[in-house]
């Protein structure tokens, strides 16, 4: 799959990105907003584990986006099982240096179709933790709703917050 935005391409994730990878992935302020399982620090063999996990997925869901050729981020989805078969939990995360340039918001907005253009979903959900509000924003412009507020429900660094639940229905369902 690929995707060309002009700026940046939104793209299967390739053996080379993992430098790239690491090197954008390790920075505590892309971690603070992402679960425990994204670790930190993010060493290159975790780029590797990640690529490779990425790879072995069918149908393919994960994907790099890309700035001059860099893997600077990315965005997947993880569909949900049994009664919840037809959900899928979304995420994205992108490297410091490429916030507040619009590309999430477009790479939200191509994917959330592209999900569901290609997958049997009827529903995308995903939660940010309150302290992110450029997250929430993202989904806000890209037409998700706030579907709910989970109190306290995430300890990240030794904090807790509370855990934003966002959805956007298949308008084809």
């Amino acid at each position: 799959m690929r995707l060309d935005f002009g700026d940046f391409i939104i793209r299967s994730f390739e053996k080379t990105d993992a430098t790239s990878i690491a090197k954008q992935a390790n920075d505590k302020e892309v971690w603070i907003n992402l679960r425990d399982r994204f670790p930190h620090p993010y060493r290159h063999q975790d780029a590797v584990e990640w690529i490779a996990l990425a790879a072995s997925l069918s149908p393919e869901s994960n994907f790099a986006i890309a700035v001059d050729g860099e893997a600077v981020g990315g965005i997947g989805i993880l569909q949900q099982s049994d009664v919840h078969a037809h959900s899928a939990e979304f995420g994205y995360w992108l490297g410091k240096n490429y916030w507040g340039k619009g590309i999430m918001t477009r790479a939200v907005g191509a994917m959330t179709t592209y999900y569901f253009e290609n997958f049997d979903l009827v529903r995308l959900y995903a939660a940010v933790y309150d302290w992110n509000p450029g997250s929430a924003r993202v989904l806000e412009k890209c037409g998700w709703e706030l579907e709910g507020r989970l109190k306290k429900s995430v300890f990240k660094d030794g904090k807790y917050c509370d855990q934003l639940i966002y959805a956007k229905l298949n308008p084809n369902k």
